[in-house]
């Protein structure tokens, strides 16, 4: 069986994406979770993973680092990872890739952080630049495969890949277009999504610079999470 190494589940939107896409596609896997820690991760997250980096997936003796090779991985073993469509495969790579590489605006100023309601307008340019990208990319996808997923009929990577953005979206309350809200609505009430939301607000952890980083200069206007 395979081994799944994860971080905290309030704080991890790269540990979420291989997680969400085993949990969706009935993938039998073992959750191998390992606190953030404040000072240095490495020396720890090192032990399982040869970049010292979440997620990491242990398949026997084989180890498979970095969400996207993750998926690669998977995707030679089992089906219905990727669209059957070469089209819509193809756009859904392209979409994964480009959410692997960029939108830096919005995951700097809107960190990860599934528990906490914060107030961070106004939204800086580069924020609202990579909104309007993420908006258009998902309409895209919606009228060109027809939904409810972004590739089609069915889940697969490309919504892993973009599930963060979905929480990033309660929790900061991020301007979308209309359809692209109404995609993330519907990306939020899958149960494996409510599951990790609810296993992340379980968690007891606090760890102070991802708190420091979700706040900002911003207000926290709510905590959903069990006291600490």
């Amino acid at each position: 069986m395979y081994q799944l190494f994860i971080a905290n589940k309030n704080y991890s939107s790269w540990s979420l994406r291989p997680w969400l896409l085993l949990t969706e596609l009935g993938i039998a896997f073992e959750e191998k979770q390992v606190q953030f820690l404040s000072n240095d991760n490495a020396a720890v997250f090192k032990d399982f993973a040869p970049n010292a980096k979440v997620p990491c997936l242990h398949d026997g003796g084989w180890v498979v680092w970095d969400s996207l090779a993750i998926v690669e991985y998977l995707a030679e073993r089992h089906s219905g990872v990727w669209p059957a469509d070469a089209k819509a495969r193809s756009w859904a790579r392209s979409a994964s890739a480009e959410m692997h590489s960029g939108f830096t605006g919005l995951r700097s100023y809107c960190p990860f952080h599934a528990g906490g309601r914060f107030d961070k307008s106004p939204l800086p340019a580069a924020v609202m630049q990579d909104l309007k990208r993420i908006s258009e990319l998902w309409q895209q996808g919606l009228d060109s495969f027809g939904g409810p997923y972004l590739a089609g009929a069915n889940f697969s990577a490309v919504d892993a890949f973009y599930a963060p953005v979905v929480f990033r979206c309660q929790t900061y309350g991020l301007p979308l277009s209309e359809q692209a809200a109404d995609y993330a609505r519907f990306l939020l009430q899958k149960p494996a999504m409510q599951l990790w939301y609810q296993q992340a607000l379980a968690e007891p952890y606090r760890e102070t610079e991802h708190e420091a980083a979700a706040l900002g200069q911003g207000k926290m206007l709510a905590d959903y999470r069990v006291s600490g």
